[in-house]
């Protein structure tokens, strides 16, 4: 009679060293299509975006003095005897501004690797509603009202904290906020049921006749007495809501401070000199804010 043989498995940490020691597939599909900068794309991409060239200061610069002088612009076509004696002045240097930032905004696109990944970025869509308005008004006369969207270019300014002597002081007052949004949202919360029962309670003892009509009406005077802003436009007449009012007035001076307060004692924990932060930009997002030594975009991932 044959002997019977018992297959024996192999022990389960034998077979998972050789699972390991198998040779993966590397998957190139996420690099099989990088476009590597070169040639001119590298140089405008130095120009547009890195601020640690004499090139790209002197751009920066160049945009913050066009972003100040076409919201100034703006302003002035506002002046209705201004814009009636110098109409087509100010439509030919708007028109201008318009040209300078639509080939800033496709330059942008044109030099990085992930153009769709700028596009949808803050600053991406700062700068397209930058340019926006003023081609939609020439293709659609109707549309006039729009220009008015064109003051968002001031929030381009804010590439000017690429600078160096600025970045590093922006990252601290920008952790500062974010440590302390907790505690900002708690005591925002906190105002606002306060000003409901505020604005409850003068409603009860002042009452339509005294101005106050609703609740959401008492609520606007507490929320204005309360930030002593005072505009006057309603006020308590008796004597319980006079009081009332000054109670609150003296509130107020307190939580104006308690804001500042939170974000002071943040900054004041973060008392380390600042991290160098670095002005290189990524190729493939245009993301900013890395570390010197950084090799690789903490964002996306790419190499530097």
């Amino acid at each position: 009679m044959a002997k019977r043989i018992k297959k024996i498995n192999p022990p389960r940490k034998v077979m998972a060293a050789h699972a390991a020691a198998k040779p993966m597939k590397k998957d190139y599909s996420e690099d099989s299509d990088k476009d590597n900068l070169t040639g001119w794309r590298a140089r405008v991409h130095e120009i547009v975006y890195e601020a640690d060239t004499p090139a790209g200061k002197a751009f920066d610069v160049t945009l913050v003095f066009a972003i100040i002088a076409s919201v100034l612009v703006l302003m002035l076509e506002s002046v209705r005897p201004i814009e009636a004696a110098w109409h087509w002045q100010l439509k030919t240097l708007e028109w201008m501004f318009t040209f300078f930032f639509t080939a800033e905004y496709l330059l942008r696109l044109y030099s990085v690797t992930r153009p769709l990944k700028y596009a949808t970025s803050f600053f991406g869509i700062v700068d397209l509603v930058a340019v926006l308005p003023t081609w939609v008004s020439f293709f659609f006369p109707g549309s006039q009202y729009l220009l008015s969207v064109r003051v968002l270019r001031l929030l381009r300014i804010f590439r000017i904290l690429k600078l160096a002597n600025y970045l590093s002081q922006a990252e601290i007052l920008k952790r500062a906020l974010a440590n302390s949004r907790r505690k900002i949202i708690v005591f925002l919360l906190t105002v606002m049921t306060l000003v409901v029962i505020i604005g409850t309670i003068v409603y009860v003892v002042e009452g339509e006749e005294n101005g106050f009509t609703s609740i959401p009406t008492g609520v606007y005077w507490a929320i204005v007495t309360l930030t002593t802003v005072g505009y006057g436009d309603i006020s308590p007449k008796t004597p319980l809501g006079q009081a009332l009012a000054s109670v609150v007035m003296i509130m107020g001076y307190g939580i104006i401070a308690v804001p500042t307060g939170i974000v002071t004692a943040e900054l004041t924990q973060d008392q380390g000199s600042p991290k160098p932060v670095s002005t290189q930009s990524c190729r493939a997002c245009s993301a900013e804010g890395h570390d010197v030594d950084a090799k690789y975009c903490k964002y996306c991932g790419d190499e530097l």
